[in-house]
Formats: C-alpha cells, sequence, structure tokens
C-alpha cells in the first residue's frame, strides 16, 4: 500500500493533467485523505521544490490558501537546472527523488534513470563513506551533463 505521502503528491500531480496552475485549500485536502494539514504541508515543501519544477504560494487563514504553478522549461533547462542546484554532496536518497522528477516529466527515459541510479548507489561507490556523497554529486552531475 503507498504511502500517505505518495498518495497525496500523486492526487495533486493528477490536478496539474489538464492545467499549469492549481489552488488547493489546506484544510479540505487533509480532510479528503484524513490527516492533518501539516502533512499537506511536508508533502508540498518536499515534492513541489522549484527544483522539481513547481512554485509555491502558501497563504495563511481561512483554511490555508496554497498556489502551485508548474514551471513550463525545456528539458535541457530542466536538467540544468537540477545540476546548480545539486551541491557538492548529494545523498542517495535525494539523487532518487531528482530521478524519480526527471521521468515523471519524461526528461528521461526508464534506461537512462536505470544507469543514473546505477552510477550513484551505495552499492557502487564503495569508498569511506564521509567522500560517497561528494563523489555520488560529482558522478550525477557529469551524468546529467551529458544528458543535455
Amino acid at each position: 500500500m503507498a504511502r500517505m505521502s505518495d498518495m497525496i503528491e500523486e492526487f495533486i500531480k493528477e490536478l496539474f493533467d489538464e492545467t499549469d496552475y492549481i489552488e488547493i485549500q489546506r484544510n479540505d485536502l487533509a480532510e479528503q485523505f484524513n490527516c492533518v494539514p501539516s502533512q499537506i504541508n511536508y508533502v508540498i515543501a518536499t515534492r513541489f521544490k522549484p527544483a522539481q519544477g513547481y512554485y509555491v504560494e502558501s497563504r495563511r487563514g481561512g483554511g490555508g490558501h496554497i498556489t502551485i504553478k508548474k514551471m513550463n522549461i525545456s528539458k535541457s533547462k530542466y536538467i540544468m537546472h537540477i545540476i546548480e542546484s545539486v551541491e557538492d554532496s548529494i545523498t542517495s536518497q535525494e539523487v532518487d527523488i531528482f530521478i524519480s522528477n526527471l521521468l515523471s516529466y519524461d526528461v528521461i527515459s526508464e534506461e537512462q534513470a536505470k544507469l543514473l541510479k546505477v552510477a550513484t548507489s551505495d552499492n557502487v561507490l564503495i569508498i569511506p563513506s564521509e567522500y560517497r556523497d561528494i563523489l555520488r554529486a560529482s558522478i550525477f552531475k557529469n551524468m546529467l551533463i551529458n544528458l543535455v
């Protein structure tokens, strides 16, 4: 069974099927999913960031009105945006999120996603842990540069 956060994220993404701009009420969405409004905040804060192609505007009061805009940018600009947002080190989980987003926006193929995931996995990066995330960031960015 999918986690609550995954279900909320999928629901919000489905709202974008017909438009690049949505407005939601935090309390209404929380009631629909039978969760607390802070769960909605968490999903929006972690899965709808500018690095993932979204602009979020949140207003307090009246149930917490949230506007989410999906940015329309070319594939190469989106990849460059990711490259620029990756710091000097990145965890395996963060890479997985980027890969998932690249796939969901059809920026990369399934095969490219698998290669990115394998090349940046802990199973391949068999070096001392204090250097692993630094090397992972370098590999990930260089592989993305070759996709531009």
